[in-house]
């Protein structure tokens, strides 16, 4: 956790563009966008993985899903769609080992996956 890139950005460390935030999520501004719209929808807890989702992290899951909508509506981009992902492990292309969901919008999108996260 010490090393993590997230850590960091929830601690004020490293600066971040940050569109939400409350005492459980933090949601800021990808710095490789691979949209016209890219957010990072993060828990303020450390969680490595998808896997790592603990049966106390229900209520938490849920309120990161509650956000993604919202920033979504506040970015305009609920209407015309958008592409919510979380990579799960090294083949998944999971790269910063802390959950966190990419909010994708502001243009069409094919059948193909984005890249790492």
């Amino acid at each position: 956790m010490e090393n993590c890139i997230f850590c960091k950005i929830i601690a004020g460390e490293v600066p971040a563009k940050v569109v939400y935030e409350d005492e459980t999520v933090i949601a800021f501004e990808d710095i490789n966008p691979v949209a016209p719209v890219h957010i990072l929808v993060v828990p303020r807890k450390h969680i490595p993985t998808f896997n790592d989702i603990q049966p106390e992290d229900r209520e938490l899951v849920g309120h990161l899903a509650w956000i993604i909508k919202e920033v979504a509506k506040q970015q305009n981009i609920d209407e015309k769609g958008y592409r919510v992902i979380t990579n799960c492990g090294e083949d998944a292309g999971q790269v910063v080992f802390h959950l966190h969901f990419h909010l994708l919008g502001g243009r069409t999108f094919g059948h193909n996956l984005v890249g790492k996260s």
